[in-house]
């Protein structure tokens, strides 16, 4: 999430009418400034009523042109959050500039007990949209809103995040109940498994008492059937849009790399790598691995990583590291971070790795955009 130089809405037009909305699941708070009032506005809609949003604007902007004489632009925002993209795509359709914010960028009162309501936040937004439109620099965040397309395609990959972390908590839990009785556990990813199960008995030679085998039996009936959704989607047909074609194209890519899998590379292109990023600092700032110092006066201390970007992607990075590590030996980012933590300990080696899974991804980025294999990396061999 980069702040972007876009022109302003305002040229050619009798003022802007600016529109901050404030999004909940039961209502939605629109706050409104019209260049022929002094005033500011408040409307209250129920949540998801985007014909009456529509409605609110066009009654507006008509009482402002007959006062002005001209028509209006209108400029809008909203927070990033539970409602996605769809109504910054439906404001654009119906002529409106819109601007999704990074909520975590916008400055609010730094009292220890801060008033916030929703009145509070609209009239917020309003004046950050404001301010970001006359000019002012790194006064708000704007969000890049992927196409319709890209946002699709990686649902794919989320959802078979969501299904691992599933399977692996139904397994634990599998596990955990058997341990209580001093049992075998045996591999509970198995299908036949409840067979073998019954076979087994604990250290008085007695087999599982009956509600403990009901709970293990459902845990597994439900882990049975999120392998097979995981199974769906491994043999799933392929996307043919043209969103998914430029990332499974990026994907192979990444493929040709030693130390990446399959998963590895349709996360990385489904998070983060259909972006067009115009420097490294986006891409490092986009995966929250950028240093966030803390100066005061005297003060002068680093408090590590911002984690402000992509948690999936930052999650990916990190591990890829360590892999990276393994299996690219003879790589420059592998030698450098050896001989710095050669004689470390483990505190300076998470640090390190950290640093290392930076400069990885800043890499990897130079080399979908432009070719350039990492120094020193080797590449699969090319199946016959």
């Amino acid at each position: 999430m980069q702040a972007s130089t876009i022109d302003t809405p305002t040229a050619g037009h009798c003022g802007t009418i600016f529109v901050a909305l404030e999004l909940s699941q039961k209502s939605w708070l629109v706050t409104l400034h019209s260049p022929d009032r002094d005033r500011i506005s408040r409307h209250k809609l129920e949540g998801g009523d985007h014909a009456g949003l529509l409605a609110l604007i066009d009654r507006e902007r008509d009482r402002a042109s007959r006062t002005a004489g001209g028509i209006p632009a209108v400029a809008s925002c909203y927070e990033a959050g539970y409602d996605g993209f769809w109504l910054h795509r439906l404001l654009l359709a119906a002529g409106i500039t819109n601007y999704v914010f990074d909520p975590s960028s916008i400055a609010v009162d730094q009292r220890a007990r801060r008033v916030k309501t929703d009145r509070i936040d609209g009239e917020r937004m309003l004046r950050t949209l404001m301010a970001y439109l006359r000019g002012e620099p790194r006064v708000v965040r704007i969000v890049r809103v992927p196409c319709p397309g890209q946002e699709d395609a990686r649902r794919a990959s989320r959802e078979r995040g969501r299904l691992t972390k599933e399977q692996t908590a139904h397994t634990n839990r599998i596990k955990a109940l058997l341990r209580l009785l001093g049992m075998a556990v045996g591999n509970p990813r198995r299908h036949d498994w409840l067979t073998w199960l019954a076979k087994q008995r604990d250290w008085q030679g007695q087999a599982a008492p009956p509600q403990i085998m009901a709970e293990i039996k459902r845990e597994h009936t439900r882990l049975m059937l999120v392998r097979e959704q995981l199974d769906a989607l491994a043999q799933a047909p392929a996307d043919l849009t043209p969103a998914a074609a430029q990332m499974a194209q990026r994907s192979e890519l990444l493929l040709r790399l030693k130390s990446l899998g399959p998963a590895f590379a349709t996360t990385l292109t489904s998070e983060v790598f259909y972006k067009n990023f115009r420097n490294r600092r986006e891409v490092a700032s986009y995966f929250g691995l950028t240093p966030s110092p803390w100066q005061s006066g005297g003060i002068d201390r680093d408090q590590g990583i911002s984690k402000a970007g992509n948690p999936r992607a930052r999650c990916a990075a990190i591990e890829m590291a360590w892999l990276w590590l393994r299996h690219q030996p003879d790589s420059k980012l592998t030698q450098e971070y050896r001989r710095r933590t050669r004689d470390a300990g483990k505190r300076i080696k998470r640090v390190a790795i950290v640093a290392l899974a930076r400069k990885l991804i800043v890499a990897l980025w130079r080399y979908l955009t432009t070719g350039l294999v990492p120094e020193g990396a080797m590449l699969k061999k090319a199946e016959v």
